[in-house]
């Protein structure tokens, strides 16, 4: 067997500025395709909002007063009943439909308790996806009469101060007068109407619940019962 020669390729190196250039490439790559992910996360999310906000003929316009910008929920430290603390913003993940008043609950906090309870359940399979939460905003005790039918209910103290910084009644009403929906992102959206004077319950439950069937139709393709898919 004859003896060959080793023979040798050299590779020319690349040139600083053509490897800066690659990777200057890759790095904006990398991030067109994060941005395209997180863009069809939240595409369901957005689209959502958009057939509710703005595909609707003006007939079946929101009987609630939508709310912009929306607010997030903040993180007030509260109290439950029995004096167990719990902040405010861990109760992001479902819909909230939401009462403020004393712990005294003249008669107008009770029809609103009453009314949320109905709504509540005059939702059907949807119910589980809508917690009815009372936001108690003094120190004052809780009727013992009033415990038993709060037993599906979200019952926080949260100081009434820093409470005032999140919610607000439109001019000319008290924070007690409405009823309040929170998204399950955990943002204030929504601010309906007091109940007028004499008005039966069975009148403003039914604009309510409008206004809550067709948001929840809006979302049904990301929002789901139970809190675990945003935390």
């Amino acid at each position: 067997m004859r003896d060959e020669p080793l023979g040798l390729t050299v590779h020319s190196l690349p040139a600083p500025q053509e490897a800066l250039d690659t990777e200057s490439r890759r790095t904006r790559t990398g991030r067109m395709k994060m941005l395209l992910v997180m863009a069809a996360c939240a595409a369901p999310i957005i689209a959502s909002y958009f057939t509710y906000y703005f595909i609707r003929p003006e007939s079946r316009r929101s009987h609630g007063e939508l709310i912009e910008p929306q607010r997030p929920l903040p993180a007030i430290e509260a109290t439950t009943l029995d004096g167990t603390a719990r902040r405010l913003d861990s109760l992001r993940g479902q819909w909230l439909l939401v009462s403020v008043a004393t712990g005294a609950c003249d008669t107008s906090c009770e029809r609103h308790l009453y009314l949320q309870r109905q709504l509540r359940e005059g939702l059907g399979k949807d119910k589980d996806r809508l917690d009815w939460v009372w936001l108690i905003n003094d120190a004052s005790p809780v009727r013992a009469t009033l415990v038993p039918g709060m037993a599906q209910a979200t019952a926080l103290r949260v100081p009434p101060a820093q409470l005032s910084q999140w919610l607000a009644p439109a001019p000319g009403q008290q924070l007690s007068d409405h009823l309040y929906l929170v998204d399950p992102m955990g943002n204030w959206m929504m601010r309906f109407p007091p109940m007028k004077p004499g008005e039966i319950d069975a009148a403003a439950a039914k604009r309510i619940k409008s206004d809550l069937e067709r948001l929840l139709r809006a979302s049904s393709s990301w929002d789901r019962p139970g809190r675990e898919t945003l935390r």
